[in-house]
């Protein structure tokens, strides 16, 4: 594995204080981020979130996806706890990148859906991959997790990694009119736990 670990800093948000630990990937000089807050060295389980970038929902406020939402509803979870981990992934668009994810978005303008869209564009629906998050949460002492997430591929694939997942926490925000159609895919397509209320 071809993580390195850069340096670590603070960063003082609206919803506390973090510290931020920051990854490169030698090989394909990808960035990744970890956000922790309290100490997550102890052995006890922690309160984490896996996230993969998403510039149009984190930093653009997009309402096509829920993802802005659901990396705020995370930290925000963090800070009450007083205590967790939020990975940040250069992973754009489930991993074929911000080029091809406008491509795609123009394509589910035509009428195709997330899933169908990649697969226009000669992709796999999800191209992410979580090798990385060993690595970093190794660095980090994070031993099990309490994750925060629908995605049940996403558990799988800490678990595949040598990641404990001891519990998972449902993330249900972010619903709106313009992404009604882009929930339903995660349901049906990718089998994402969406059957909870918004909170």
């Amino acid at each position: 594995m071809s993580i390195r670990y850069v340096a670590t800093s603070i960063l003082p948000t609206p919803f506390g204080e973090f510290e931020m630990h920051g990854f490169e990937d030698i090989e394909t000089g990808k960035e990744h981020i970890a956000l922790t807050m309290g100490g997550v060295d102890d052995g006890r389980p922690v309160l984490a979130r896996v996230h993969s970038e998403c510039l149009t929902g984190d930093a653009l406020f997009s309402m096509r996806c829920d993802c802005g939402a659901q990396l705020e509803a995370a930290l925000k979870a963090i800070s009450k706890e007083g205590r967790g981990v939020l990975l940040y992934l250069r992973q754009e668009g489930r991993g074929i990148g911000l080029m091809n994810k406008i491509r795609a978005y123009k394509l589910q303008d035509g009428g195709a859906d997330t899933v169908e869209a990649n697969e226009q564009l000669g992709f796999g629906a999800d191209m992410r991959e979580y090798s990385m998050c060993e690595v970093i949460l190794e660095k980090l002492g994070v031993e099990t997790l309490r994750l925060m997430t629908n995605n049940p591929r996403k558990v799988e694939a800490m678990e595949a990694v040598g990641i404990t997942v001891i519990e998972r926490c449902p993330l249900h925000t972010g619903r709106n009119p313009h992404n009604e159609r882009y929930l339903a895919t995660k349901a049906g397509k990718l089998g994402h736990w969406m059957t909870a209320p918004d909170t």
